[in-house]
């Protein structure tokens, strides 16, 4: 498929895979934007083109760049998630053998621990071109037929935060999923009509956080769905000495344990805590990191030992002291700490609540024991526990 000025490409090493960043049309004139933005932003294209084709990036910084991209760009260099990774790559390879293409796939679970990721990773294993986007993206039941009417045999659609679709572009999706076809209507009135527009056979892989949030006539379209947990220590050290490797860092065994640690079961933190280690490393010391230079690289991160960051322990001192351990709502808890409710439940709870430090009550959120033994405050024994009744 032919990449168009909206579209960005990016070939691997052995040049079986492409990957398009697809985005929406510009809009027109009865849209958002006027007719002479339109046209400036076309010329400013021209000219990005013309720059490129006068100075075409060298293939050298090319190849150096693609060398540091920290994601694993196979089934057997991906670490952690075995189950999700035996399952998936079983239905790749049948495919692969059959010449089919691959079922629709679902991959939802906390953000950072892969799921863009395995998507890539599909689609290089099934030599197909990659076709990326977003739920936010695609605002109009227009963005979604140009796009899926411009799709190959065996190309793969990856939809991140696919939960974010319009309820007008989803329905598009349902027959498209299933059936390889779009219904739309052209026209207005008496001059109404329905177009039949078929498609080629492609594989939809869908990426979200919030699983619950997707209408259940598009989630049981999904052939394959998987969820994607948090890692494990001994995982994570994995990840961080395969991408020290990746970024020519000098780290031991037990710096690589010690990151892992603070890491909060998330592959991304990981691999951003390592380049805090390594910059760090780099201006106080002599670029080798150790334990006790990753220690204290993450101190001055504010990360302490487990992983808690400073809204994490803000979170928590709050909880724990002003409402001397709970039960506290989360509107209350998000209005004393002056962050967006939103944030508190997506962001910071759930480490917490996986790591024990709280728990969630029908009065509200409450510090467990080990909450308070890890900020250093003693629990009022006083206080009754549950909601307190009215005189």
């Amino acid at each position: 498929m032919a990449a168009g000025p909206d579209e960005q490409e990016k070939s691997d090493e052995n040049g079986r895979e492409r990957i398009v960043q697809a985005t929406p049309p510009d809009r027109g004139p009865g849209d958002s934007g006027s007719e002479a933005e339109i046209i400036a932003g076309e010329q400013a294209l021209e000219e990005r083109a013309q720059q490129l084709a006068e100075n075409p990036p060298d293939s050298t910084d090319v190849q150096q760049r693609m060398a540091r991209d920290l994601r694993p760009r196979h089934f057997r260099d991906y670490v952690g998630q075995k189950e999700v990774v035996n399952s998936i790559s079983i239905a790749v390879l049948a495919a692969r053998k059959r010449g089919d293409t691959l079922d629709h796939a679902l991959f939802h679970g906390p953000p950072g621990l892969g799921k863009t990721t395995i998507a890539h990773i599909i689609a290089r294993e099934l030599d197909s071109t990659l076709v990326h986007t977003s739920g936010p993206a695609l605002e109009r039941p227009a963005d979604v037929v140009g796009l899926l009417s411009n799709l190959k045999t065996g190309d793969v659609l990856f939809i991140d935060e696919i939960h974010r679709l319009s309820h007008a572009v989803e329905e598009y999706l349902y027959s498209a999923m299933e059936d390889f076809r779009v219904d739309f209507m052209t026209g207005s009135g008496a001059f109404a009509k329905s177009i039949n527009l078929p498609l080629q056979p492609f594989t939809l892989i869908g990426s979200t956080t919030r699983a619950g949030m997707l209408s259940a006539p598009l989630r049981e379209r999904f052939g394959l769905a998987y969820h994607l947990d948090f890692y494990s220590i001994e995982d994570l050290a994995k990840v961080v000495t395969r991408s020290a490797r990746i970024l020519e860092v000098d780290i031991d065994s037990k710096g690589a344990l010690e990151i892992a640690k603070r890491s909060r079961g998330t592959p991304r933190i990981s691999n951003r805590l390592l380049r805090r280690v390594r910059d760090f490393s780099e201006v106080r010391h002599t670029g080798a990191v150790n334990k006790s230079v990753a220690s204290e690289a993450l101190g001055i991160e504010g990360v302490d030992a487990l992983g808690l960051d400073r809204l994490d322990r803000l979170y928590l001192t709050t909880l724990s002291k002003n409402y001397q351990g709970g039960p506290a709502g989360i509107q209350a808890l998000a209005a004393t700490i002056n962050e967006d409710q939103q944030t508190l439940e997506d962001v910071v709870e759930p480490f917490l609540l996986k790591i024990g430090f709280i728990v969630r009550t029908p009065q509200g959120r409450r510090t467990t024991q080990e909450g308070f033994e890890h900020i250093g405050i003693k629990p009022r024994l006083d206080v009754p526990a549950g909601q307190g009744t009215l005189l």
